[in-house]
């Protein structure tokens, strides 16, 4: 197989670009988050260029900058959402209910697929995690980069370029870059403890206070105000150290433990528990029951982080480098409850009905090796790095109904395994070409190997026991999530190779130019070529146009074309038994479904930066069409999909979804970023930053329905009204980020608020969508410095205890409108506010 051709417009684009030099379109650079001393010092890594530059105001594309002091005045111990705090166009929804998405939530840039950004360590490609995102949320058959097993502790500042950069890096980088530079001291360090709990009043929930019978003999409950809880402590002890290696070289050491418990953000549980007595009257259980019986909030996740960082200087110039690490996740959290009277229950086991929950054991491993020197004119980097992620399910107070009370109550699923292997080699040098200014030039070649498992669980975890006439008994597999079984278990891998050239150059004194181009070649899916022209032209000393023009792409995941499972998830706040089925499947093509192709991209910026003295603005204009996007189809059920799916073996399905190239989209805003440094001369110094985004995702083209489906009837659609709504409201359509940062003698305050515009949450019909008001959220912090060793502070996240606004009332349709109270839509949380304390000592 080959990658789809481009089309006509894209060819001309791609040929265009790699063989012209247009008028530059314009852009400009993200707020410049570190401090002035600091930027003349560090090199920044990625750029949208491979040349070094001393400054974010040399890039020619946007770029942020976050340090390490900025991310420890947020509150927040988790890295995916100290960016969501930080960068405006960058966000991380919520994720409760999600099976294994509760454990390892996915993060989003410029309102684009997880996988659409790609993550690097140090320069180096970062590994995926093995988990493929299937909850009804933001993120949807997406695999990313699992950022949260990156400890903060390790991190020395965190570089984001809001571009297509697949021309310099490959696929996924098709929204943007993120590259985490882990620190590098030879020396000194720091211990650090934070301690923080939420202590919330739940807005629009009220609390149970008591249960009844009403004169009609039918469930009744007395209520009071809005619930308060306390609940969701966490705990975080994290330590970093510096060391030399003779006179020639360094390591820098970080280790992290993270302790969080969950948190409950469930309404009551307002349906009957139990079965009516003879009589018809209500169980006298039905009134002593304890009616919160979901687990709707985070998830328990117990977190264990080693990180290293390694440099050493050899003879005749040489430089040995090395990072590498180790993660491990342990968690724990809820699904659906099945009642005493539900058909999946076993009242032997649960006379009251079960809570089955979802354990994980995540263990994550990287090791990068490389080298680099000098020769004759030339620079080169030879590196070979290495990554895994082991993402291993298991079940607990849960039962194989059909296996009936001697069924286990905890299973063994099996487990998800991503590795990947890569070998990379750059060598630049400057070339005179007959231009005004030596040309910068860089050529590479990288090898990456990945594999995708599914390891087959324990039996009882996905059998189904059959009665005498070969017919189900009951509902088979782990009630919550059914293991893997020897149907599911996958042994996936595939090479790529990919060549790629960069010219950086100055055309005049003022304008600035790069070109870049990448070819790789899939042993799966055929060749690709992608290219790039970025520009930047210095009107003034004080204001740059930028701007950059690029082809771009992302090949499926290993996951995405092999995956197979069956899991419980919530469709108009109603639990089904859905299968995910590869698009070779007997299952799968007999509804439709067609291999895989890649995603095609054309990204444009053009925007400007103007500075003056200490103040900087810069706006950032942007536009990404994707053509063939992957995405899951809906959840295709009915009777006659039911006929299908048992015809193709499987019994224990009652809809079926797959991976389909079934969408082009459309997606562009503006980001505007502005600092100003204020010297209060006896009272300190204050820095303030104002940073937005305005981001539009539409929808521009849905596949017509493969004849298959359409055989079936009307009511049958691969891509409908819901999953188009959760590509084109799923994330803000508007984000503000404000910050104040004092600083007085040994006191630092930091203020920040951040506004979340309108998101919604898409049903099948108009009638069933929630829309969520705008909402700001502000966060407060301040901290004591005694002295050079002894930090402490104090903090609050989410000041002002704000939530979505409740659902409880829209309860029409499904009881469980009053469960779960709020939308996992929500990007800024539902767990209300948090506050927090902190210690930190430095050496």
């Amino acid at each position: 197989m080959t990658f789809k051709r481009l089309s006509a417009n894209k060819l001309a684009l791609s040929l265009a670009v790699t063989t012209a030099l247009s008028t530059p379109y314009s852009t400009a650079v993200a707020a410049e988050q570190d401090n002035q001393a600091e930027k003349n010092i560090e090199v920044i890594s990625v750029t949208g260029t491979r040349r070094s530059l001393r400054s974010i105001a040399e890039s020619t594309v946007p770029v942020d900058i976050i340090t390490s002091g900025d991310m420890q005045s947020t509150g927040q111990l988790e890295i995916s959402q100290i960016l969501a705090n930080q960068v405006p166009s960058f966000n991380y929804p919520s994720a409760t209910m999600g099976d294994g998405t509760d454990h390892a939530k996915p993060a989003v840039l410029r309102g684009l697929a997880p996988d659409h950004t790609l993550v690097l360590i140090n320069g180096k490609r970062r590994h995926a995690g093995a988990l493929l995102n299937l909850a009804g949320v933001v993120g949807r058959g997406s695999t990313a980069v699992d950022l949260n097993m990156i400890p903060t502790s390790a991190i020395k500042r965190v570089e984001v370029l809001r571009d297509g950069a697949a021309a310099q890096y490959g696929s996924d980088a098709i929204a943007g870059v993120i590259n985490i530079v882990l620190k590098d001291a030879s020396e000194g360090g720091s211990v650090s403890v934070t301690y923080g709990k939420y202590d919330t009043q739940m807005a629009g929930v009220s609390q149970l206070e008591s249960t009844y019978a009403d004169a009609n003999g039918d469930l009744a409950f007395n209520t009071g105000g809005d619930r308060e809880v306390n609940d969701g402590a966490t705990r975080t002890v994290s330590a970093n150290s510096g060391f030399a290696l003779s006179d020639n070289g360094f390591v820098n050491v970080s280790i992290e433990y993270r302790d969080n418990d969950s948190t409950q953000r469930s309404g009551f549980d307002p349906r009957e528990q139990y079965s009516r007595l003879d009589d018809g009257s209500l169980d006298p259980r039905e009134f002593t029951i304890d009616r919160y019986n979901h687990r709707f909030g985070k998830a328990e996740l117990e977190d264990y982080a080693l990180f290293y960082n390694m440099g050493y200087d050899l003879d005749n110039g040489l430089n040995l480098y090395s990072f590498g690490s180790y993660s491990k996740r342990e968690g724990n959290s809820g699904g659906f409850y099945r009642r005493a009277k539900d058909s999946r229950n076993v009242l032997e086991v649960y006379p009251d009905g079960f809570l089955p929950q979802i354990e994980t054991d995540v263990q994550d491993y990287s090791f990068a090796l490389g080298l680099q020197g000098e020769t004759n004119d030339w620079t080169w980097d030879v590196s070979t790095n290495y990554g895994r992620n082991d993402f291993g399910f298991g079940v607990v107070n849960s039962i194989n109904t059909s296996l009936g009370a001697d069924s286990p109550t905890e299973f063994d699923n099996g487990a998800l395994v991503y590795d990947q292997f890569l070998v990379n080699a750059t060598a630049n040098t400057t070339l005179d070409l007959g231009l005004p200014d030596d040309v910068f030039f860089t050529v590479g070649t990288e090898y990456r190997h990945e594999s995708y498992k599914i390891e087959e669980g324990e039996e009882a975890s996905y059998i189904t026991a059959l009665d005498s006439d070969g017919n189900p008994i009951a509902a088979g597999g782990a009630q919550v999530l059914a293991g893997f079984g020897p149907e599911s278990a996958t042994d996936e891998s595939r090479h790529n190779i990919a060549l790629f050239v960069e010219f950086d150059t100055y055309l005049t004194e003022k304008w600035n130019v790069v070109l870049a181009g990448r070819y790789e070649d899939y042993s799966d899916f055929g060749d690709t070529f992608t290219s790039k022209l970025a520009s930047r032209y210095s009107i003034t000393e004080n204001l740059s146009l930028r701007g950059a023009i690029s082809t771009g792409f992302r090949a499926p995941s290993l996951a995405q074309s092999s995956y197979r499972q069956i899991s419980t998830v919530l469709e108009n706040n109603q639990p089904f038994e859905v299968g995910l089925f590869p698009t070779d499947s007997a299952a799968a093509q007999a509804l439709g479904a067609q291999p895989l192709d890649a995603e095609e991209s054309v990204n444009v910026t053009a925007g400007f930066m103007y500075t003056q003295g200490s103040f900087s603005l810069t706006v950032d204009a942007y536009r990404i069409d994707i053509d063939d996007r992957i995405v899951l189809s809906e959840n295709l059920e009915g009777d006659a999909v039911v006929e299908i799916l048992q015809n193709a073996g499987e019994l224990n399905t009652e809809s079926v979804r797959y991976f389909t190239n079934a969408i082009d989209s459309r997606t562009q805003g503006v980001d505007i970023v502005a600092t100003y440094n204020l010297d209060l001369d006896n009272l300190g110094d204050l820095r303030l930053n104002v940073a937005a985004n305005f981001n539009d995702t539409e929808v521009t083209h849905v596949n017509d329905n493969p004849s298959e489906l359409n055989s079936l009837g009307d009511d049958y659609v691969v891509f409908a009204r819901r999953e188009v709504g959760r590509f084109e409201e799923g994330t803000p359509d508007s984000k503000w980020n404000l910050s104040a940062v004092w600083n007085f003698n040994e006191w630092q305050t930091t203020l920040r608020a951040t506004r979340y515009g309108e998101v919604a949450d898409i049903s099948t019909t108009s009638d069933r969508d929630e829309y969520l008001d705008p909402k700001w959220i502000t966060d407060l912090e301040v901290a004591y410095r005694p002295d050079e060793y002894w930090k402490f502070a104090v903090g609050a996240n989410n000041l002002f205890d704000q939530y979505p606004q409740a659902t409880v009332d829209n309860i029409g349709y499904s009881d469980f409108g009053q469960i779960f109270p709020y939308t996992p839509y929500a990007p800024y949380g539902l767990d209300g506010r948090f506050l927090y304390g902190n210690i930190t000592y430095s050496f």
